[in-house]
């Protein structure tokens, strides 16, 4: 499954989704997902760059920034709120293989993924560097260079690349935080694993940049 389908087939019971994080006491969501309490009604969560205010019981979401929040942001943010079982992090990387079901898409979202970005860096180790930085990753043990990103609270990223030589090309993964699937699906996480890859492909490259 696509990322876009995964949103596609969310979209529909957005307001169902909306319905079910009003039945939870708010206190509960803020605790399980690592959101803050804003007040009484409201709670904030960061998700990748963008700060949101979720309010109760309508479940209705906010750009603290006035910024609209659109539809595939909503399906991840309240599925995120509704599924969150609190588990703590592990801060150890797994494969996408090695997600619930992984394994049947693991091929595709390496495509997307990881593959994507060994393209597109074309063994600039520096480069992805520099890149990862800009981001706020923190560098983690692991291939060549590896970074971790946190999009949201509970659920770990990780950027993976390995320099080429003339015998195998440059690669690259991206991995998750063991215990990802405690809070988003497996389809969602690659949602978020594309979304990783689109962020560093785009950002600055400083003097490395191609």
């Amino acid at each position: 499954m696509s990322p876009k389908t995964w949103t596609d087939t969310l979209l529909p019971i957005l307001g169902n989704m909306r319905a079910e994080l009003g039945k939870q006491d708010i206190m509960t969501v803020a605790s399980l997902t690592g959101a803050e309490l804003q007040g009484p009604n409201t709670i904030y969560l960061r998700f990748w760059d963008d700060e949101w205010l979720i309010s109760f019981p309508d479940g209705v979401i906010h750009g603290l920034s006035g910024q609209l929040c659109t539809p595939d942001k909503e399906v991840t943010l309240l599925y995120y709120l509704t599924h969150s079982d609190g588990t703590t992090p592990a801060n150890r990387w797994v494969s996408f293989h090695d997600l619930p079901n992984g394994m049947f898409y693991f091929q595709a979202f390496q495509g997307y993924s990881g593959n994507r970005l060994a393209r597109s860096f074309v063994n600039n180790v520096e480069a992805f560097e520099q890149a990862a930085s800009s981001l706020g990753g923190e560098r983690v043990e692991g291939g060549d260079v590896m970074y971790a990103f946190w999009p949201l609270p509970r659920i770990g990223l990780a950027a993976q690349y390995w320099r080429g030589d003339d015998e195998f090309a440059a690669r690259a993964y991206v991995l998750f935080d063991a215990t990802a699937s405690h809070y988003l699906t497996t389809d969602g996480l690659a949602v978020l694993g594309s979304q990783l890859v689109s962020k560093l492909i785009k950002a600055p490259r400083g003097k490395y940049g191609m």
